[in-house]
């Protein structure tokens, strides 16, 4: 089995992805570079982890590194704000999609923790995936934070994960918890979404460490 994992400078995504790469043949690391959304070392935290991730793995890993500001900077100007978490979501797993068509991938693998963040409750869940069809793999979904950090820090990310870095400055002072997709699909239509993942993936980079 082949697994896409999409991979951020957090604590949470290379904890699943250390979790599922015992059930997987071969992982391709995916991560979204949101700058001026950020600065450049939460992409340089982000290589650190796949190095030490490439160590702690059995199975082969391949990474890619995806530019997603531009498809923010696009949403924040055209539509509701309050949804910009939801569609910044959406929209990862969308590049993840179609990277794991062209990479033969099963699956999309997250950090997701149910309730931890507001794109992360049940009801958001639910409508970000809503965007592909790929399978999405969770495995972190019922950990307690603690629990997540314990393993973090057994298996060697953690102390790389909490390197200063800033923190994403897209995030909307009240970000929706309760997002229904009829609204989302409104807010996106107002922009041009599928040029936005086909202009992103094109301009993948593919990373060697």
């Amino acid at each position: 089995m082949k697994l896409l994992s999409l991979v951020s400078s957090g604590i949470d995504s290379p904890v699943a992805t250390f979790l599922m790469s015992k059930k997987a043949d071969e992982l391709l690391l995916v991560h979204a570079d949101i700058q001026p959304f950020s600065d450049e070392q939460e992409n340089e935290k982000f290589i650190k982890l796949t190095k030490h991730l490439k160590k702690i793995c059995k199975c082969p890993i391949k990474i890619i590194t995806v530019s997603h500001g531009k498809s923010l900077a696009e949403y924040m100007q055209k539509s509701e704000k309050k949804f910009t978490c939801i569609f910044c979501k959406r929209m990862l797993l969308r590049y993840a999609e179609k990277i794991a068509e062209k990479h033969g991938c099963d699956a999309i693998v997250t950090g997701d923790n149910l309730g931890q963040v507001a794109s992360q409750t049940l009801k958001n869940i639910r409508t970000i995936e809503e965007a592909v069809k790929i399978p999405v793999f969770r495995p972190l979904i019922g950990f307690d934070k603690e629990d997540v950090i314990k393993i973090a820090k057994e298996i060697g990310t953690f102390e790389i994960s909490i390197l200063p870095s800033s923190s994403c400055s897209a995030v909307p002072n009240k970000p929706s918890t309760m997002a229904k997709i009829e609204k989302i699909l409104f807010e996106e239509n107002k922009i041009n979404v599928k040029d936005l993942v086909e202009n992103t993936v094109n301009n993948l980079k593919i990373v060697k460490i």
